[in-house]
């Protein structure tokens, strides 16, 4: 194998490699003789198949099959033995070959440039804690009493309101044809819930019991009955009984239900989940710190393939937003040619800070476990409650989508490692205070595009968390103190 170096430009490299008709007609000999022992040929038996026929009859196949193997093995030795790391899959061009002649092609690809990684010892951080009022944990109970509401019969008779709890008889019709699933009897229908299609709890709103009523509703479009989706329906109903709701007495008894000894047990556990959540919103804090310094401390060329690939994963969402209407004002008001510039920095600073964050993980051997993988896919199951099972066989059968989600455990793991060396200072902070923090941060962000841009969450949201921390926080702890008992 004879090979040329033609291009080595800052990350390019570029080779011309030959390999001589003598070794091409030696695997293919040597192939064609291997081939030989296991074909059956009338007048033959295994092995004693003249050269000449088997050469006639798979020459062909053979040759195919041999330059194949001599591209990829020789292409593996050209990187191989220059301690080459390629950023991407080397791009092969086949520029020369004809039978009993010398085989000429060229590899060219872009290598992972060598990255010197800061002394993070000179990193200055800020973890924030944040002190749970009392007044949350209040309110994250009274979510949770509201979750476990008991319905009683009015004490004196009203009409429906939202929030009741009315049982119905009801029969509909579609083009004055009734179809199945549009009939029910004694059914509870919680007002306001959208349990039914829009339009008809409100026609409910105000009806006595005994009432007889007529409710006009439209089907929407895309329903999952394509008979009834996009048609108008006239549905008869009958309102037998009213019931108001009301939550459940927050007390020993409330606690006992979720499965604590009593309820300072449990304002504990819902202390416990109000904390978490504020924790991981002060650890996203800390993050995109690390990682605004990281990328403000190290700058190096990046492969232009791989900024060629997260730029494209990244305008594809913009597209879809902007197809969507979703497309902020600022970013809505700009040439596509702006916003490909803007995007394109984020790429560049995504790859620049994916390459570091690999550095460090691999010259300190990080690593994800097991373990931590099924712990990260048991959290992405639990976002699609009832289809757990699906989840897991789509990533059971999906070695490309484990690995997607193995990489941001990868992540949080390097920069966690890298907190761990840095000068950390630690700042306790109310929750007010820590959304205050997290929004002016938001929009100092904004200020600085295209490096912190987030307009494309999904695509960007790998190194920038600039959802706004909004009090829900505490209501996502309340649902998951419910959950777990």
């Amino acid at each position: 194998m004879q090979v040329t170096e033609t291009n080595a430009d800052n990350l390019k490299r570029e080779f011309t490699v030959v390999v001589s008709s003598a070794d091409i007609d030696a695997k293919i000999d040597s192939r064609l003789v291997e081939l030989s022992t296991q074909v059956k040929l009338p007048g033959f038996r295994p092995g004693k198949v003249p050269m000449a026929m088997m050469k006639q009859r798979y020459g062909k196949n053979v040759m195919g099959e041999v330059l194949e193997a001599l591209v990829n093995e020789t292409s593996q030795e050209v990187i191989s033995e220059r301690s080459l790391r390629p950023a991407m899959q080397p791009k092969i061009e086949v520029t020369s070959f004809d039978e009993g002649k010398d085989l000429e092609y060229t590899i060219a690809f872009e290598i992972i440039p060598d990255v010197e990684p800061m002394d993070f010892a000179k990193l200055k951080l800020e973890k924030l804690s944040v002190d749970v009022p009392a007044e949350e944990v209040d309110d994250s109970l009274s979510r949770i009493a509201e979750n476990h509401k008991t319905t009683n019969p009015l004490k004196k008779k009203r009409k429906a309101k939202t929030g009741d709890v009315v049982t119905i008889d009801f029969k509909g019709t579609v083009g004055g044809e009734a179809l199945p699933g549009m009939a029910g009897d004694d059914f509870k229908l919680e007002l306001g819930s959208g349990q039914f299609i829009p339009g008809f709890e409100e026609q409910v709103v105000g009806a006595n019991i005994d009432d007889d009523l007529t409710v006009n509703v439209t089907f929407p479009e895309g329903y999952g009955n394509e008979k009834l989706s996009g048609q108008d329906a006239i549905f008869e109903v009958k309102v037998k009984e009213i019931e108001e709701t009301a939550p459940a007495e927050i007390d020993d008894a409330l606690a006992e239900k979720l499965g604590e000894e009593n309820l300072e047990k449990l304002k504990e556990r819902v202390a416990e989940q109000v904390k978490v959540e504020y924790d991981r919103i002060a650890h996203s804090h800390l993050k995109r710190n690390v990682l605004d310094q990281l990328a403000e401390n190290h700058d190096f060329d990046v492969p232009e393939s791989m900024v060629e690939s997260e730029f494209d994963g990244i305008w594809k969402q913009i597209e879809a937003d902007k197809e969507q209407g979703k497309l902020d004002e600022e970013d809505a008001s700009k040439s596509e040619d702006e916003l490909k510039e803007e995007y394109r920095a984020i790429a560049v600073r995504r790859v620049r800070l994916g390459l570091l964050l690999s550095e460090v993980g691999t010259k300190n051997e990080i690593d994800v476990t097991q373990e931590e993988l099924n712990g990260a896919l048991l959290q992405e199951a639990r976002n699609y409650p009832g289809q757990e099972q699906a989840v897991f066989e789509f990533y059971q059968k999906n070695p490309q989508a484990l690995s997607n989600l193995r990489a941001p455990v990868f992540e949080d793991k390097v920069v966690d490692y890298i907190v761990d060396l840095a000068e950390v200072t630690e700042k306790s902070i109310s929750p007010e205070d820590l959304r205050k923090e997290i929004e002016a941060e938001n929009a100092e962000s904004d200020k600085k595009k295209p490096a912190k841009k987030a307009t494309a969450k999904k695509a960007v949201k790998k190194d920038d968390d600039k959802k706004p921390v909004k009090k829900p926080a505490k209501k996502a702890a309340a649902k998951k103190a419910d959950a777990d008992a």
